[in-house]
């Protein structure tokens, strides 16, 4: 797949460690993104925001899936070797979070920050990533959705939070605070026993 890019925000003896990624087309400039690593940072974590080997290679698309999370654990491999014995959080934005939640299990995350999780391409509700978002099973997933997303928004009762963000489409334009105020609870709860 070829070189992922990582920034990283470091801090001094973290609590855990958020690995974060984004869209298909984006990049880990957004403000979603952003917002959740404010909070993480507030939150004693340190933050890597991972531009994945497609993206880095200037593709739009990521391609097959299987791939794309083989590259993803071995990203993840590398962070750990890097702060050993430091709880793992994942997190990412649409096809992002959809990694995110394939991998966490194998990951050995604490929990999990999905932003727009794209539920089904829009218009195509019969074409539903439900399994995905319940891949990571007892490891509990945080979804922030806008009201108006057109991939859907996931049903609350398959994950442990679901915000919706009212007016909003895939793309958040406001209520970066509501997305703060959100995983601000769950990095405490996810490293309490650190």
């Amino acid at each position: 797949m070829g070189p992922a890019e990582i920034e990283l925000d470091e801090v001094r003896d973290p609590a855990f460690l958020l690995v974060i990624t984004h869209g298909a087309g984006g990049g880990v400039d957004a403000k979603d993104i952003l917002a959740v690593r404010d909070s993480a940072l507030d939150a004693g974590g340190a933050v890597a925001r991972v531009v994945q080997p497609y993206r880095v290679a200037g593709r739009r698309a990521p391609g097959n899936a299987e791939k794309q999370d083989q590259a993803w654990l071995e990203i993840v491999a590398a962070l750990k070797a890097r702060f050993p014995g430091t709880p793992i959080v994942q997190g990412g934005r649409s096809n992002g979070a959809r990694v995110a939640c394939r991998t966490a299990v194998e990951v050995g995350a604490r929990g999990v920050i999905a932003l727009s999780f794209p539920l089904h391409p829009p218009g195509k509700p019969e074409k539903s990533r439900r399994d995905e978002l319940l891949a990571p099973g007892s490891i509990e997933v945080v979804v922030i959705n806008g009201g108006s997303d057109p991939f859907g928004v996931p049903d609350a009762a398959d994950a442990a939070e679901v915000r919706v963000i009212p007016k909003q489409a895939h793309s958040f334009r406001t209520g970066f605070d509501v997305i703060e105020a959100t995983v601000t609870p769950w990095f405490a709860r996810w490293t309490a026993d650190h």
